[in-house]
Order: structure tokens, then C-alpha cells, then sequence
């Protein structure tokens, strides 16, 4: 379901929900029951009160800063997978200029192939959340067959060679990696301890009177939005490579990359 709303729905749309949501719902949740026990107005219990959103918000906020710095530094992480996967593709195709001709078409056509098929049909699998191992995995393994059956005949083309498979070592490893990332999620203990900490918190606050409605109503709504933000923040960094901000894959199209996209002269 969050990776069904990250994929058909900007982030301006979830934040307006997510945010105007919990409001509209802290706001009304607040009059209903001032509403129905008018003594709250008073104020006696702000004291207790007080003390008990002092101490729930302090752990709260502790447990949302923890989560999102987590998922934030789990995003930069993805990034620089394929930041790295994609270096070390534009590298071997920049060694494969020292080998033979046929080796060199040979390593360009394999290549090709394998970026195209991460961008254009694993990429769609890693943001449903579902990546295929299989999916590039013939792709990649051609690269292989391309650099295993070849000898080297000098000692230039064995330095770049040694380079080149280094590189591809390199790729296979990123790949896993990246694949792994696609499959990361925030533990459900964690998605309790956000989610259903704020179903703690909100409510707490509707029990801090104060005489003005106008100025309760704006000391609720502070706290829901605020609440309401963190927890957008928590659901659209959940996911690396779903909704807006989630990873590109332009790094597989930029650089020495670029010429495998460019369109074949007829």
C-alpha cells in the first residue's frame, strides 16, 4: 500500500494529507472534547498533564529523530551504490579501449545491454519493491563471458585488462548491494513505535486546557503538524527507490555511459 501511494501520488499531495490530515484531526478531536467535558478549560490538570507531554514528547522525539536519520543515511547509501555501480560500468567501458576491436564491440554491446536492462526493466521492479535478482543477471554474466574468452597479448592490454575485471568485480558486488536496498523497509517494531506513538501523544495534548479555544486549538494544530510532518518524512524516505525523492537512474545514462543511449544511426 505505501509503495502503491509513493508511486501515484507527488509528495506535495502526501504531505497535504499526511499533514492537514493529522491537524484536521487533532483540531477536531480537541473541540469534541472540550465540548463534552467543559471543565477542561479550567486548566487543573495541567500540571500532570504537562509533566506527561514534557516526558512523552522528549522519548517520542528521540525515537522519530533516531528513525529518520537512520532512513535518511539508508537513502545516501543507495545513492552512492549506484553512484558506485555505475563508475565502475563507465570504467570498463573506458578499459575496453585498449583491447582489440572485436574484444572492444564485444565489451560495448554487453555493456549496453546490461545498463539498458537495469534502467528499463529492473529499475520499475525496485520501486514496486519487488527486484529481481534474474532480471539482469544473464545481462551482466554476458560481460563475463565477453572478458573471460579473451587473452591478453601484451603486457599494456594485461594491465587493462586486470583493471576491467576488477571493475566488473566491483559491478556485481554494487548490484547486490542495490538489490538489497530495494528490499529494505523500516522494521515493524519501528513502524509501531512512530506511527503508533503519535496516536499516544496527539491525544495529550487535547487534555492541556487553556480559557481561549482559539489559543488551544493553535497549541494542538502546532503539535499535529509537527507530528504530521516527521511521520511524512518517515513514509517517503522508507522506500529508496519509490515516490519523488527517491534514487535516479540517470548515473547509468551520464558519462562514459551516455554513447549507449544514443539513438543508431540507420
Amino acid at each position: 500500500m505505501s509503495l502503491w501511494l509513493l508511486n501515484h501520488f507527488s509528495t506535495f499531495t502526501l504531505a497535504v494529507v499526511t499533514v492537514g490530515g493529522t491537524v484536521l484531526v487533532a483540531v477536531i478531536g480537541s473541540v469534541l472534547l472540550r465540548r463534552r467535558h467543559p471543565s477542561l478549560a479550567e486548566g487543573e490538570h495541567n500540571d500532570m498533564v504537562g509533566v506527561t507531554l514534557g516526558m512523552f514528547g522528549a522519548i517520542y522525539g528521540i525515537i522519530l529523530a533516531f528513525v529518520i536519520v537512520t532512513l535518511w543515511t539508508q537513502l545516501e547509501s543507495t545513492q552512492t551504490i549506484v553512484a558506485g555501480e555505475a563508475t565502475d560500468l563507465a570504467l570498463i567501458a573506458r578499459d575496453a579501449a585498449a583491447f582489440p576491436p572485436p574484444v572492444r564491440a564485444g565489451v560495448d554491446e554487453a555493456l549496453g545491454a546490461y545498463v539498458h536492462s537495469v534502467v528499463n526493466d529492473q529499475w520499475p521492479r525496485m520501486r514496486s519493491g519487488q527486484p529481481s535478482y534474474g532480471a539482469t543477471a544473464q545481462k551482466l554474466q554476458s560481460v563475463y563471458d565477453v572478458l573471460q574468452a579473451y587473452d591478453p597479448k601484451s603486457p599494456r592490454e594485461e594491465v587493462f585488462y586486470e583493471e576491467a575485471v576488477s571493475h566488473l568485480n566491483g559491478v556485481a558486488s554494487q548490484r547486490r548491494a542495490r538489490l538489497t536496498m530495494a528490499e529494505q523497509e523500516l522494521p515493524p517494531l519501528l513502524q509501531v513505535l512512530a506511527f503508533g506513538g503519535a496516536v499516544v501523544l496527539i491525544p495529550l495534548t487535547f487534555l492541556y486546557g487553556m480559557r481561549r479555544l482559539r489559543i488551544q486549538l493553535l497549541f494542538v494544530a502546532s503539535v499535529a503538524a509537527l507530528i504530521g510532518f516527521s511521520l511524512l518524512l518517515v513514509f517517503v524516505l522508507d522506500r529508496p527507490f519509490a515516490g519523488d525523492l527517491s534514487v535516479s537512474p540517470a548515473p547509468y545514462k551520464e558519462g562514459a555511459l551516455e554513447r549507449y543511449w544514443e539513438p543508431v544511426s540507420p
